[in-house]
């Protein structure tokens, strides 16, 4: 059994921005679509320890059974497939989105991450036994290094990677950046080794970048004055190919129109306001829940008490300190989960909100809407996005959702 310890990491203080180099691209006010494949996998994946990092990653508190159950199950994930098309890649069990970018020069899959507002990734400082399987960021002649400035990232399931920082060109479809920040891997822990990504796009607001001693601009930040429109739009599917459109809003992928809500940025997120939700057919429960819209996080945390109400639905459910999480037995059919939007009704299907079996050829699973622990604010991962087409938009800033065609 692989004993955790919680990692202490710093926070890091933010600074003002560094304004970046004028950009370019290929055509003149772009946009383009990045489609995703389904990569196959083999083992079971831990819902605990992503419930772990998620909590960590916004500076809750993690409970010990959290941490216990995260140690004690964990499962690797998929490896990588063959880098050098323009997909964007689910894993198992849909744990995390990759998209292949150019950076400068290397095509990476990258975790797209509007939670987050770092880019960093494997690269050639690392030992060659650290980085089998993975594509390798190697600064050229055209890099320039940013002497002193440094990033360090931890998580609490014990995966963490450091290192220095380059500017260089990041092409993502027919659109680059020119003069962007890229956090170089020096050292990696074996987390991060065994899975599929090679690094991390974070797509959130540039305030709460983590280089040091000045954050730095995001890749959307960067390339937004040649986007033909501010905005990009996830369309994640269910086990199956979906896209990332960026610069253009794709009418074709949803149903109906697209409701807008505000998006309040003060946190660096891209946060909103839902009004009221329901369980299954159950009626409108009106009450604020303040959340974000979150790529990079792959389940669904909500307060104590709608979590609470939805597993007293479900024959079985109970909260399991020893798996770190409320499961229920994997035969049981699951209620919808609705979250009002400005008066629009977003439903994420029963059949999305099993995560996956806490061990191998087990018959209980692991839910995915889990409690937001002491984090402040719900977080809208992967299990509630992939229900919706979802648009981005710098220009409010806000957030549309439309049902998915």
């Amino acid at each position: 059994m692989v004993i955790l310890t919680r990692i202490q990491v710093a926070i890091l203080g933010l600074s003002t921005l560094t304004a970046a180099a004028p950009h370019s691209a290929k055509t003149e006010n772009p946009s383009f679509s990045l489609n995703q494949v389904k990569v196959p996998a083999t083992k079971t994946t831990n819902g605990a320890a992503h419930y772990a990092k998620v909590l960590h990653k916004y500076g809750a508190e993690i409970p010990d059974h959290v941490l216990a159950a995260a140690a004690s199950s964990a499962g690797a994930l998929a490896s990588p497939v063959p880098t050098g098309s323009v997909t964007t890649t689910p894993t198992e069990y849909d744990v995390e989105y990759l998209t292949p970018v150019n950076v400068g020069g290397t095509m990476m899959n990258l975790d797209i991450d509007t939670g987050s507002s770092d880019l960093w990734v494997f690269s050639n400082s690392l030992p060659s036994s650290e980085t089998a399987g993975h594509a390798v960021y190697t600064p050229s002649t055209f890099s320039e290094a940013m002497n002193g400035y440094t990033w360090n990232i931890g998580y609490a399931e014990g995966s963490s990677a450091s290192g220095n920082v380059y500017m260089d060109y990041v092409v993502i479809g027919n659109v680059t950046a020119t003069s962007q920040a890229v956090e170089a891997a020096e050292t990696i822990s074996s987390q991060f080794q065994q899975r599929p990504s090679d690094g991390l796009l974070g797509l959130a607001f540039s305030s709460i970048n983590t280089v040091q001693p000045q954050s730095q601009l995001t890749f959307f930040d960067n390339v937004q004055p040649v986007l033909a429109s501010p905005v990009f739009c996830a369309d994640l599917k269910y086990g199956a190919p979906g896209v990332y459109d960026f610069g253009f809003i794709d009418s074709s992928k949803y149903t109906g129109p697209v409701t807008y809500t505000p998006v309040d940025n003060s946190q660096g997120y891209w946060g909103f306001t839902a009004s009221g939700y329901a369980i299954g057919s159950d009626e409108i429960i009106s009450g604020a829940i303040s959340g974000i819209a979150d790529t990079g996080t792959t389940l669904l945390l909500l307060p104590d008490s709608v979590v609470t109400q939805y597993y007293n639905q479900i024959g079985g459910a109970q909260y399991s300190d020893y798996y770190g999480g409320w499961v229920f037995p994997c035969s049981a059919t699951l209620p919808s989960f609705t979250t009002v939007i400005n008066g629009y009704e977003a439903v994420v299907p029963g059949m999305y909100l099993s995560f996956a079996p806490v061990e191998e050829r087990g018959d209980t699973c692991y839910g995915s809407i889990q409690v937001d622990t002491s984090i402040g604010f719900a977080i809208f991962g992967d299990i509630f996005l992939k229900s919706q087409y979802v648009v981005f938009d710098a220009s409010g800033p806000q957030l549309g959702f439309g049902a998915q065609a």
